[in-house]
């Protein structure tokens, strides 16, 4: 299984960006799908999971300004980003949370 993140770049305070992660490979599907972000020198952090049903978990740090969504058909999944703060800059890593595997990480920069 691969994913691919894309989407990334910069943005300024306020502004909205949406990420995209794209699953291939022979056993790839969209089930217990996540996003995580990194800072320089900090851990990875959680940021959105959807389950198979589609109901949505998010960090509180982004809850009411990030919204994640899927398209099973296309294995697709997404991270609506709003509302963006400084903050928020990081690398963004999309992960299948059933089977463990990382995309590459996409950059996301919120500055002026």
């Amino acid at each position: 299984v691969q994913l691919q993140a894309s989407g990334g770049g910069l943005v300024q305070p306020g502004g909205s960006l949406r990420l995209s992660c794209v699953a291939s490979g022979s056993h790839a599907s969209v089930g217990y799908m996540a996003w995580y972000r990194q800072t320089p020198g900090k851990q990875r952090e959680f940021v959105a999971q959807i389950a198979p049903s589609g109901q949505p978990h998010y960090a509180e740090s982004v809850k009411g300004r990030f919204t994640i969504s899927k398209d099973n058909a296309k294995r697709a999944v997404y991270l609506t980003m709003d509302t963006l703060k400084p903050e928020d800059t990081a690398v963004y890593y999309c992960r299948d949370n059933f089977l463990g595997y990382w995309g590459q990480g996409t950059l996301v920069t919120v500055s002026t």
